[in-house]
């Protein structure tokens, strides 16, 4: 959410930024009609207040008299109904005001974050910026499979069983891979927990929809959430535990010594991939459940850009100790997400595309969210509020990182070796083969 101001003194920049990301700029007009609408209402809110404190002091007065002056009963009578009238007016100026205020903030809790100066202009991911490559991509003297191929081939996941229980875009991991996903889970965790000092979190998998308003999931994507109801109660599954992390400070003023806010957490996510009809149908790379890895900072403002440069470290060493070629992306403007300001996309490179694809979406919300959930906090006792930063990033996709193993590792019989950080997090065994009478990880 964006401070009011933009809507009033910030206007040209404002239109500027929602042009630039493809938005529509209608909402400017809307929203400041209905701000102009509203501080009127206000004035005559005042005014008539002020008219009636002063009016029920005469009252007051009017009142004692009368007991020695029963001439004086029928203005006091008359001052009484007059006030009364006063006080209608004002309820229904309040009633006014109440559906104002309401459609004010369905208005701007609809309107993208403005993005950084910092981030380059464009429409669409091709005019995104290549920021740095690592690795080098195996040449392969034979054909690479797919991982959804090595996936059914090694029998370590199965589609079809899942589509019964499930319906589409749903997976079973089998045996070892549901223990490759269980150690690269844990293996992310341990690295940011020890080495880049993240506070570990078990956070809710449900949440109310004020949480999900305050990083901006609603109300605009609400299509993209599964809803659970019950008789009394009505949650959403989230779609990544940035949610219940960033809003595990919601409405609260922070103590400046704890800044800054450094938290991880593994969560299954649930998205129902709307508008994605048709793209990546076959394999892992969407789906409707899958397991993440995520990392939450809430920092000061002046730190926050640093902070992000940061956790893009943090991420890119799970990468570099799995021995993954990737790529870094900084995204143009008509690229990045809702609530962001600047976003580093880390692209893993997957043999059978013979591309790179998104593993991490690393990204500062500056304080939109922070506004939207009322995370604040006091540089100094005697200052006022400020509202902190948020950033959020994954630290990875564990299901993305399952399926780059597959497809880098693999060798001409469909064996799958295993990165050698693994080996300690699968009792030193170090890859999955298909000789023999069922599945075994190598010695």
């Amino acid at each position: 959410m964006l401070d009011n101001s933009y809507y009033v003194e910030g206007v040209k920049k404002l239109q500027d930024a929602l042009l630039s990301r493809g938005a529509e700029t209608k909402v400017i007009e809307e929203v400041s009609q209905l701000l102009t609408s509203r501080k009127k209402i206000i004035l005559e809110v005042e005014t008539l207040k002020a008219k009636r404190n002063v009016e029920s002091q005469e009252i007051g007065k009017l009142k004692a008299k009368s007991k020695s002056d029963p001439s004086l009963i029928e203005v006091f009578e008359k001052k009484m109904a007059e006030v009364k009238l006063i006080g209608d007016q004002i309820k229904g100026f309040d009633l006014k005001l109440s559906k104002i205020e309401i459609e004010l903030l369905d208005l701007t809790l609809r309107v993208p974050n403005i993005p950084d100066s910092s981030v380059p202009i464009g429409k669409e991911a091709v005019e995104n910026k290549e920021i740095k490559k690592w690795g080098n991509p195996k040449n392969y003297s034979f054909i690479p499979k797919d991982h959804v191929t090595l996936g059914e081939e090694l029998k370590i996941i199965d589609q079809e069983r899942a589509s019964k229980v499930s319906g589409a875009r749903f997976v079973y991991y089998l045996g070892a891979g549901a223990a490759l996903e269980r150690a690269l889970i844990q293996f992310m965790l341990d690295l940011h927990t020890s080495d880049h000092s993240y506070q570990e979190v078990i956070p809710p998998f449900m949440v109310h929809g004020d949480a999900l308003i305050g990083t901006g999931q609603l109300p605009k994507f609400e299509e993209d959430l599964f809803k659970i109801k019950t008789s009394e109660k009505e949650y959403y599954l989230i779609p990544t535990a940035e949610v219940p992390l960033t809003n595990l400070y919601r409405e609260e003023i922070v103590p400046i010594e704890s800044l800054p806010i450094k938290v991880t957490a593994y969560s299954p996510c649930f998205r129902s991939e709307a508008g994605s009809h048709g793209k990546d149908t076959r394999g892992l790379i969407r789906q409707h459940q899958f397991q993440k890895v995520e990392l939450v900072k809430i920092v000061t403002p002046e730190s926050s850009n640093d902070e992000l440069e940061k956790m893009v470290l943090d991420a890119e060493k799970v990468l570099e100790l799995l021995e993954l070629p990737y790529r870094r992306m900084l995204l143009c403007t008509g690229d990045m997400g809702f609530t962001a300001a600047k976003t580093y996309d880390l692209e893993v490179w997957l043999p059978s595309q013979n591309t790179y694809r998104e593993i991490s979406s690393c990204s500062n919300c500056g304080d939109f969210q922070a506004r939207r959930a009322q995370i604040r906090y006091k540089p100094d006792k005697n200052a006022k509020t400020i509202f902190l930063h948020t950033l959020n990033g994954s630290g990875l996709a564990v299901g993305r990182t399952f399926i780059a193993i597959l497809e880098n590792f693999q060798d001409e019989n469909g064996n799958v070796m295993i990165p050698k950080v693994l080996h300690p997090y699968l009792k030193g065994k170090k890859g999955f083969t298909e000789k023999g009478d069922a599945l075994w990880m190598l010695k």
